[in-house]
């Protein structure tokens, strides 16, 4: 088996019967759409939605990508056939118009799905939508996910039995669920399935066996067949008492806060920035005792864009770090004025061996010269994880008028215009006088 986290409880008292890394951070994916499961009923509980209301579908909620029934805005569904939409199909759309009928926004609703998970043990998650849409923020643990689904049976005995639908009929047609534990494991009585490229195929299943209820989590399967191996074999192990040997303890018990990173499983997908690494070494002060460090973006030397920056150093020192798949330039700069001007590709090939670039600075003479010239982008001062750097937002280089009158790329204004005279014949920029037509 691949590196997952995996967790087995006894619905009935909570006991673990098996755990493997059950606090390792670990992304979602869909199975988000429990804690917004979680959300419905308790709404539905205190009265504030009825399983006929309809919902309007808004433009943000019918643009969510797949998977999703393909609702159009404007239109309605009832909570009832969303709830069922989210159980079976995983759908995107119909999680969306949940939050919003709940939360106002999607954002908003996020929030309350933080708070709600934190007010009922969950510490190790944080949610920042309602699907699990990939979100380098948005993260879980097997415990929190094996202790909301603990909650769903116990809060809410008469929404659980949702959870085991197999199909439903909506809009002319008849939609079967995509959890193929529901339909080939013995007394299963359902639960969620997820996945993405970060996550890997996740899975919470629950099933009933001689009065026995069993609720188990898979997090991080390299296939759709290995989560549902795992979890037979997991449930099979259960329900046979093979876990009686085990170290007694209870999810109640468990530490809940979540531990390290979460790992990202699969060789697809767009793999996150590197703001976990950036705040670790920021809180750590591991590599430098400077915590203002300036992260920028490698950018390329072009011929086509020019730039005129100051810098208060005629040398600077770059350091180059690979974190998390990516590579980050730290910049330092010493006190003194400094103009830039172009770096050629020898300086830049030696500058990775040394580790310095230094600028000359730009007199009158090379200003021209200094055409097509490109700097890194303007980098800001790290502070949150998502205030990284990014490249430069007009092309590959900032494009700086001087101040004599001249455009960008460092010509005269009136260099190429022409103009009439009194007289009505034709003057060009070079003086040059031709008679009137």
């Amino acid at each position: 088996m691949s590196r997952h986290a995996a967790l087995l409880i006894d619905a009935d008292n909570g006991n673990v019967l098996y755990e493997l890394e059950a606090n390792q951070a670990w992304y979602p994916a869909s199975l988000t759409k429990l804690m917004t499961l979680y959300m419905a009923f308790s709404a539905l509980e205190s009265g504030r939605l009825s399983l006929k209301d309809p919902m309007s579908v808004s433009s943000h909620a019918a643009q969510q990508p797949t998977s999703k029934l393909g609702l159009r805005a404007w239109e309605t569904i009832s909570v009832e056939d969303a709830i069922l939409a989210v159980v079976t199909r995983s759908a995107n759309d119909a999680a969306v118009v949940l939050a919003e009928k709940i939360g106002g926004s999607e954002t908003q609703f996020a929030i309350q799905m933080t708070s709600m998970a934190h007010s009922i043990g969950m510490y190790g998650s944080h949610f920042m939508n309602a699907t699990g849409l990939p979100n380098d923020w948005q993260t879980t643990t097997a415990h929190d996910m094996a202790l909301l689904a603990l909650r769903i049976v116990r809060d809410f005995p008469q929404y659980y039995p949702y959870f085991g639908v197999d199909s439903f009929y909506i809009n002319g047609r008849y939609l079967r669920s995509t959890n193929k534990f529901v339909a080939h494991y013995p007394g299963a009585e359902g639960m969620k399935t997820g996945y993405t490229c970060g996550s890997g195929f996740n899975l919470v299943a629950s099933a009933n066996q001689n009065g026995k209820r069993l609720i188990g989590v898979v997090l991080g399967g390299l296939s759709s067949s290995e989560r549902y191996q795992h979890m037979f074999s997991m449930m099979d192990n259960g329900f046979a008492d093979s876990y009686s040997g085990y170290p007694t303890n209870n999810i109640n018990t468990m530490s809940k806060n979540s531990v390290g990173t979460p790992p990202y499983q699969l060789p697809c997908g767009h793999r996150p920035p590197s703001h976990y690494a950036a705040r670790h070494i920021e809180e750590n002060n591991e590599g430098d005792d400077d915590r203002h460090l300036r992260y920028v973006r490698k950018t390329p030397i072009s011929r086509h864009h020019a730039a005129y920056r100051s810098r208060p150093e005629s040398t600077r020192t770059v350091t180059k770090v690979r974190i998390a798949g990516r590579t980050k330039t730290i910049v330092r700069h010493a006190s003194g004025p400094l103009r830039v001007t172009k770096i050629s590709r020898n300086s830049r090939m030696a500058s990775k061996k040394t580790g310095t670039i230094k600028m000359a600075s730009i007199s009158g003479s090379s200003r021209k010269k200094a055409r097509g010239t490109t700097v890194a982008s303007k980098s800001r001062s790290l502070g949150k994880p998502s205030q990284i750097a990014q490249a430069s937002t007009h092309g590959k280089g900032y494009y700086v008028p001087s101040s004599k009158g001249k455009n960008a790329t460092g010509t005269s204004a009136k260099g190429k215009s022409s103009v009439k005279s009194a007289g009505g014949s034709k003057t060009s920029a070079k003086g040059k006088r031709t008679s009137k037509k």
